[in-house]
């Protein structure tokens, strides 16, 4: 008897049920920040090109905290360091979770979205680079153009009234995901100078002393806010970038659920921090990040100047070429095949999306070029033009597919039932198919009722008077 053929893989298949009320709840979140961050970000452009720029810039560098700690920073600093941190450690709780009980916990089905989103990183890198040895620029910057904005990109799909397939959006959240983790690996291991290995070594036992209370089950906010803050503090001393810390503590958090357990406490506690980071921390980023000059010819400066073109070919360029071949490679050299409800046009346009790199590109570019704060705010206007042209890009492209995503988008969410559970899911229940018959009698009934009644009142209209 011949062996039974293995079934083909789908690329952007199908997502779980639980799956798909993960993703639909946490990308519903993020365009509500996306949408502040948006406007935080055109608050931050009109403060800083108006008569009100130096009140901008006295807001922006006002130092406060304790100097004794190591900690007087600047508002602008705290942004970047620490409301950043919260950021993270969402990121953190994120990658855990689809480590271990989402997309990434089966090695086959994740080496789609990680080897997309590696060449992802890698080709605006390598865009940058190439760019900048050509024109004899700095390499510096090769990290700015590599990152994705998730909550960026769908504020951008919230204003141009586009709604993806639930298959997209799982795919662009993994994406962003997988980027976060390797954003932070660079910010780790190439921005961290000038070691202090006694804070180090404290914010590392600050971290173990959280594992411990997370793993005999201690609870309280009033225990691990105050520790946190210690290890944040102390990673921040070390000459580690301190947003290290938010990931790290992020990650320790279990993320799977027991018996008798709705959610698991790490997916409980992100439901809760969700709404601070992205309707607070980002936005707040942004406004005191994106504030930059504008002028023609700082806007002319972006396309001659080596490092802000690299930054900006980068997003646009290096971002859907990366991401789209990363994805067609992976098809191609596995048994994986496209989902017959898409096509390559759509993973096209879903990669020009995350060619926005906003919150963590900025952030990078600070890195960068910190002794340099002219240039360092010309890399910054190069990746809100690079964002912007990407955004556009990618709105006529989904665009022009929008019919189909609507229709697409409808048929996920058809529920002639209504049980809570779209049809789709429940076509091997039989229960699904008697309460379907059910109502299918149930109207067949009324309809038969109508006909009586309507052929009575046509045979006394036909009846002499």
């Amino acid at each position: 008897m011949a062996a039974p053929t293995p079934t083909r893989r789908k690329v952007l298949g199908r997502l779980s049920l639980p799956e798909r009320r993960f993703v639909a709840d946490a990308l519903r979140t993020e365009t509500v920040g996306g949408v502040l961050l948006l406007i935080a970000a055109i608050i931050a452009l009109i403060w800083a090109n108006t008569p009100l720029s130096d009140s901008y810039t006295t807001v922006r560098d006002f130092h406060i905290g304790p100097a004794a700690l190591g900690l007087d920073l600047s508002i602008q600093h705290w942004a970047a360091d620490g409301l950043l941190a919260i950021f993270f450690f969402v990121a953190g709780i994120e990658l855990k979770r689809e480590l271990v009980a989402g997309e990434l916990r089966d090695p086959r089905a994740a080496a789609l979205p990680v080897i997309a989103a590696v060449c992802g990183m890698a080709v605006p890198a390598l865009v940058y680079t190439l760019v900048n040895t050509i024109g004899d620029g700095s390499l510096d910057g090769w990290a700015v153009p590599t990152a994705t904005d998730i909550a960026f990109a769908l504020a951008v799909l919230a204003v141009i009234g586009t709604s993806l397939p639930s298959a997209l959006r799982a795919f662009l959240l993994t994406l962003a995901v997988v980027d976060d983790l390797f954003a932070i690996l660079i910010i780790a291991i190439f921005f961290t100078d000038d070691l202090d290995f006694l804070a180090l070594g404290g914010a590392f036992a600050g971290l173990v002393v959280f594992w411990v209370l997370l793993r005999v089950g201690v609870r309280g906010w009033y225990v691990y806010v105050p520790l946190a803050l210690v290890i944040w503090g102390l990673m921040y001393n070390s000459g580690v970038h301190a947003t290290i810390a938010g990931v790290a503590m992020g990650l320790m958090l279990r993320c799977t659920r027991r018996d008798g357990e709705e959610q698991s406490p790490g997916e409980h506690i992100e439901h809760l921090v969700r709404p601070v980071s992205a309707g607070i921390a980002v936005p707040l980023f942004a406004l005191f990040s994106a504030g930059v000059s504008v002028s023609g010819k700082s806007l002319g400066d972006v396309f001659t100047q080596p490092v802000t073109l690299g930054v900006v070919l980068g997003l646009v360029v290096g971002k859907a070429v990366g991401i789209f071949g990363g994805t067609w490679l992976t098809a191609r050299f596995t048994r994986a095949e496209l989902n017959e409800d898409l096509s390559w046009p759509d993973v096209f346009a879903v990669a020009s999306l995350a060619g926005i790199g906003f919150t963590v590109s900025l952030l990078i570019g600070e890195l960068a070029f910190a002794d340099d704060t002219a240039l360092t705010e010309e890399v910054k206007a190069a990746v809100l033009v690079g964002s912007l042209i990407a955004a556009i890009c990618a709105t006529v492209l989904l665009k022009l597919r929008v019919r189909k995503y609507q229709a697409l988008l409808t048929e996920e969410e058809r529920d002639e039932d209504e049980d809570g559970i779209p049809d789709m899911y429940e076509q091997d229940n039989p229960e699904y198919h008697l309460r379907m018959a059910a109502i299918y009698e149930r109207k067949a009934a009324e309809h038969r009722a109508k006909a009586e009644l309507a052929g009575a009142s046509r045979d006394d209209a036909d009846s002499p008077a």
